[in-house]
């Protein structure tokens, strides 16, 4: 495994690289590092930042810098021979209602794919997500591993208006748009679960290390509850 690269991120920050690579153990020790330095609770650290194979550290002034990068070095150092169980993380049901206006882009999706929409479904919900990282809109998930068998790129022309709850694909992974907003996903599905509330304790319901499985349901039988445990 490569180690990771600590660098400046101009000149109130830091960024740790990590192998750039959509990988879970990659992804558990950035998230594994990012834990280790909220607990540190270095003096002048404002914002920790864990992505899918790197983190940025944002300081408060341009004094702070210096103590943070030692302290992100000692951290490094301590957790290199560490390798996070990426598995721990708790499980996340949500409901999807799968087709028709709920997933325009379904029948395209099964097309370019050689399948039938039944089959994109059944593949879309016999895996298990891992939330990689949380960015492009408060709350949205990146989700993965998509099975090859089902991944698309993304629409030429993104749509002006993708609803809430909307579940998309994008390579290997999978999303779920938290509010409405543009958005060049393919669209196979709906939830009426809400991801992002600011009013909460925890906006966002997903948090990066979860684990997510979709669960098929009719519109008679969807809520806008979910199911996690650990």
């Amino acid at each position: 495994m490569i180690p990771p690269r600590l660098s400046r991120l101009g000149e109130l920050g830091w960024l740790v690289a990590f192998e750039p690579r959509l990988d879970p153990d990659v992804n558990a020790r950035v998230l594994a590092l990012a834990a280790r330095l909220r607990d540190a609770a270095i003096p002048g650290v404002r914002d920790i930042v864990p992505a899918v194979a790197s983190l940025a550290v944002h300081v408060e002034r341009h004094e702070d810098a210096g103590r943070a990068g030692e302290a992100i070095g000692q951290l490094l150092a301590e957790i290199a021979e560490q390798q996070p169980d990426p598995s721990a993380g708790r499980l996340v049901e949500l409901p999807v209602r799968y087709g028709g206006e709920d997933g325009p882009d379904l029948a395209e999706v099964a097309a370019e794919c050689g399948l039938e929409p039944q089959d994109v479904v059944r593949r879309h919900v016999e895996a298990e997500y891992r939330v990689f990282m949380l960015g492009f809109l408060p709350g949205f998930p990146y989700l993965g591993l998509v099975d090859p068998a089902i991944q698309v790129s993304r629409r030429a022309e993104p749509r002006a208006r993708v609803p809430a709850g909307a579940v998309g694909l994008a390579g290997p992974v999978t999303g779920v748009y938290p509010v409405e907003s543009p958005g060049g996903w393919r669209i196979i599905g709906r939830t009426p679960v809400r991801l992002f509330d600011p009013a909460a304790p925890r906006p966002a319901l997903l948090q990066p290390g979860d684990r997510v499985r979709f669960v098929p349901v009719d519109s008679g039988q969807a809520t806008d509850t979910h199911r996690s445990r650990p």
